[in-house]
């Protein structure tokens, strides 16, 4: 008996997002619904005929009220995925498998933040002492040592994998200057118009060493929907299908959120693999097939081993891979065309699967020729997850 497939049996139809600011204005409900909305108008779909949701379980807007502000019949399907930007892909899985089971017929997928304006997540100001639930208790090992921030986090990680690979703070800094110079060609980024160099770079203040501030994403206010069907469906609907390919989440042995640092070896992604060797069974595809991505571009140093746990280059010669610029523009596989969380927005990385959908519908900024399939990938150092999208 044949192992059942998610891959080909759904596809996105509808993407709509707002503006992307470091102040807003509106609330977080008043964003989900101009996307959502807009999602809807852009799939040619009636909002009473949705029937499914899901988003994070960070956002603070809840499915029951864009139901009703949607006027929405029944709703048989509702999902909230964990672990801020590791849950990126884990909606549009989450909503292909509803479509794919019958479960729903008309999926939502949503995140909206005021995450500049409302609050902001690298403070290191999370009162954990005074909700000792099982997350904050484990942080409690590490914030005493100087670990507050997810830039400290990531920065553990960083310098050992400079220590063992040779990588080298210009080499990360080459993955902001590509993001950056998608960023200012694409007028929906909040640097449209402002690229920057490798001196930029390295002159940058320190965050964190070996993090400068160009190597940490922004922190945006704004919103990104998107609505999932059938591919039977979607054939019949306005615009070009994007079809799910292969979705997968994933936990690997030691896994800690953003602190796994007990494990043999530091230099890696593991749960990053786990969703590699999946997306690609499903999908039936490989690295070959991917003609560009969207990686997870919260921190700079993060990009390298993604692209090696996902095979576009061997485990430690991403640093060579970044040298060459075959992650810029021109090269073998652009990635973050639409400029990243580093240069658009931080939508935390749903605004990275729309640019999936552009790039396979044809209408991105920064089109990459010729795509049939494209690779995204959710937060690291979290359990974590990943699409591979792609034409009919």
């Amino acid at each position: 008996m044949s192992q059942p497939s998610l891959s080909g049996q759904a596809a996105i139809v509808g993407l709509g997002a707002t503006e992307f600011s470091k102040n807003s204005g509106r609330t977080e409900l008043r964003l989900a619904m101009e996307a959502t909305l807009a999602a809807l108008r852009d799939a040619g779909i009636d909002p009473s005929e949705v029937d499914g949701f899901s988003s994070y379980s960070v956002d603070k807007v809840p499915e029951y009220e864009i139901a009703r502000l949607l006027g929405c019949k029944n709703v048989n399907f509702f999902s909230q995925v964990p672990h801020g930007g590791g849950a990126a892909c884990g909606p549009i899985m989450h909503a292909a498998m509803a479509v794919a089971t019958g479960v729903a017929k008309t999926v939502v997928v949503y995140r909206a933040m005021n995450e500049r304006s409302w609050y902001r997540f690298g403070t290191g100001t999370y009162g954990f002492a005074s909700t000792p639930i099982f997350e904050n208790v484990n942080y409690g090992w590490y914030m005493p040592h100087g670990f507050h921030t997810p830039a400290a986090w990531v920065g553990m990680f960083a310098q050992r994998y400079m220590h063992t690979y040779g990588a080298t703070s210009e080499d990360f800094g080459r993955v902001a200057v590509a993001a950056r110079d998608f960023a200012a060609s694409n007028p929906a980024a909040f640097f449209y118009g402002k690229p920057i160099s490798l001196e930029d770079h390295q002159n940058s203040r320190w965050i964190c060493e070996p993090l400068h501030l160009l190597d940490c994403c922004q922190e945006s206010d704004g919103a990104v929907a998107m609505v999932i069907t059938s591919v039977e469906r979607a054939r019949d609907l306005p615009n070009k299908p994007v079809v799910i390919k292969g979705a997968s989440q994933g936990i690997s042995s030691g896994q800690q959120v953003m602190t796994s640092y007990y494990r043999p070896e530091i230099t890696g992604l593991p749960e990053m693999s786990v969703v590699a060797k999946e997306v690609y069974r499903q999908s039936g595809l490989g690295p070959e097939a991917i003609q560009t991505a969207v990686i997870y571009d919260h921190f700079t140093p993060f990009v390298l081993p993604q692209l090696e746990a996902f095979g576009f280059c061997e485990t430690g010669q991403a640093k060579d891979f970044i040298r060459a610029g075959e992650h810029a523009r021109g090269g073998r596989l652009p990635i973050n065309t639409h400029g990243g969380q580093l240069g658009e927005a931080y939508i935390h990385g749903m605004n990275g699967v729309a640019e999936g959908v552009r790039q396979v519908r044809g209408s991105a900024v920064n089109q990459v020729a010729d795509v049939e399939n494209v690779l995204v990938t959710a937060g690291t150092g979290v359990p974590t997850s990943g699409l591979i999208l792609g034409a009919l």
